[in-house]
């Protein structure tokens, strides 16, 4: 062949793989609004940075090789803000992006690229499940688990997954082991399809009970939020990976701070009640206390009773984990543990500073959280706080009562305490805590039930940690901010080059 004709073939063969499923399909997407596979690369990365590995790649079998363009899954490296990121969009056009040898062998390619050289992965999940039969009988099996860590998380580099149709499969495994996930509403993940779990069950069930966003972002918490559209779960992972350092062994990026960030926080004595028993919303507190409009929220629908929230302050991206009286009053269940670890395993393994905000009533009490194993999920939280190496700085707005005191941060589980003037810091309630005590309730006995509460409340002041020098500082709310990012500046000194020591970096990623 001559060269002219050895570079139409390479045109052609390079034009087979670009048409994916083929023009009908790919047609129906847009009819229906939603990107293709290729369409979602060009969304996200910056433009003409994405360099795909294996376009020519075909699946093994002969019989549907000829349908095969790419193997049903987009790969390669690209830049997102002028960093380079590896990159997976499953093309469900192409045999429903069903997992096979060889588009397999594309996902260990840029996985392993990712964590060896320090690139953040990006996973754009849509996929149908295991490609049939490929991996039906013995010759099936003889080529799964091939590889021993496919399963393995170690966290060298944030994870960001987008859940954008129908995800079984490898959509679904890389999700539950990302650190970041944006689900389009009408979306499912699941372990396999509603088809194939009605069968299994003997039942039809509907695909949005199954695995649809309400059950993802609110109960199990397996995704951080949903979106309306394609473009928004994109807009999401990149605004995700902009907190996060391209790998665990640098510091996260660092922003200019916008002009007038810090005017909000002189207004705090009008976002937090003074009455201990009037809820609020914290959200308002972190968003007064960081960077202006730097304030990014995770699992918002999910263990609401805390905030995981990532911003910044003075530039640099911190973690807020803040009790949320608008829900429960704060009190922490089951979810609310899991979520708190999940935040902190983040934070650690990427070198971002936590910040506790608290002002929690103690742990939701009952056989519903014994049931779900609270006492565990109490205690896991415990162990993932002894082990963190970024620094922690806990500020006490209001109540910090009980063990939970201890989990947000309390004791030695800080690197500096410091409690608002209106902080209590009693075991539990005054008016629970003189029943307990004393036996004495209000309605017998209001004169001595007076007496015996300003008793309690006289040892649960600020004043009185502070005396201890468990509190090392009693601050004006309104000084919250300056005293964060001066805090911050004295306790980033522990780091090596903004870098800890990442022993949460096994964590389980779900659990």
């Amino acid at each position: 062949m001559s060269a002219r004709d050895v570079l139409k073939e390479l045109e052609e063969k390079n034009a087979e793989a670009l048409a994916m499923g083929g023009a009908e399909k790919l047609a129906e997407r847009k009819k229906q609004g939603v990107l293709n596979a290729r369409e979602r690369i060009d969304y996200l990365v910056d433009s003409g940075s994405f360099a795909e590995s294996g376009r020519h790649a075909r699946a093994i079998r002969a019989e549907v090789r000829h349908k095969t363009p790419a193997d049903g899954k987009v790969a390669g490296f690209a830049r997102i803000d002028g960093r380079e990121v590896a990159i997976v969009s499953n093309d469900f056009t192409v045999l429903g992006a069903s997992s096979s040898v060889v588009n397999m062998k594309k996902i260990r390619h840029v996985k392993q690229a990712a964590s060896q050289y320090g690139m953040p992965l990006v996973f754009l999940g849509e996929s149908s499940g295991a490609r049939m039969p490929d991996r039906m009988g013995a010759s099936g099996r003889a080529i799964l688990a091939q590889d021993p860590a496919e399963y393995q998380r170690l966290r060298e580099s944030p994870w960001a997954s987008a859940l954008l149709g129908q995800c079984y499969g490898s959509s679904t495994w890389y999700a539950a082991m990302s650190d970041f996930v944006a689900m389009r509403k009408g979306s499912v993940m699941a372990i396999a399809s509603p088809g194939v779990t009605s069968i299994a069950i003997g039942k039809p069930i509907d695909p949005e009970e199954l695995g649809g966003w309400k059950l993802l972002t609110g109960v199990s918490g397996l995704a951080d939020m949903a979106v309306d559209t394609d473009e928004q779960a994109l807009d999401a992972i990149k605004k995700f990976l902009s907190y996060m350092p391209a790998h665990s062994m640098e510091a996260p990026p660092e922003r200019p701070v916008p002009a007038g960030s810090g005017e909000a926080c002189r207004s705090m004595l009008e976002i937090v009640p003074e009455e201990r028993n009037k809820v609020y919303d914290v959200r308002k507190v972190i968003a007064a206390v960081a960077d202006s409009g730097s304030s990014f929220e995770l699992k918002e629908r999910f263990g609401r009773s805390v905030a995981t929230v990532l911003a910044r302050l003075d530039g640099k991206t911190v973690g807020f984990l803040a009790s949320n009286p608008l829900f429960k009053g704060g009190a922490l269940d089951a979810d609310a543990c899991q979520k708190a670890t999940d935040f902190m395993v983040l934070c650690d393994s990427f070198n971002i500073p936590i910040v506790f905000l608290v002002d929690v009533p103690g742990f939701l009490i009952g056989v519903e959280g014994e049931i779900r194993g609270m006492p565990g999920k109490v205690i896991n939280w415990m162990n993932a706080l002894s082990l963190i190496t970024v620094p922690r700085v806990t500020v006490i707005l209001r109540k910090s009562y009980g063990q939970a005191y201890i989990n947000m941060g309390g004791g030695r589980n800080t690197d500096v305490l410091a409690c608002w003037p209106s902080a209590d810091l009693g075991f539990m309630d005054t008016r629970a805590s003189v029943n307990v005590l004393y036996g004495v309730k209000e309605q017998d006995d209001p004169a001595r039930f007076r007496q015996l509460a300003a008793e309690v409340e006289r040892d649960t002041t600020p004043w009185e940690l502070a005396r201890l020098y468990e509190a090392q500082h009693v601050i004006d709310p309104r000084d919250t901010r300056d005293f964060l990012i001066r805090m911050l500046q004295v306790h980033r000194k522990r780091l090596k080059n903004g870098v800890g020591e990442h022993r949460l970096a096994n964590w389980p990623p779900s659990y």
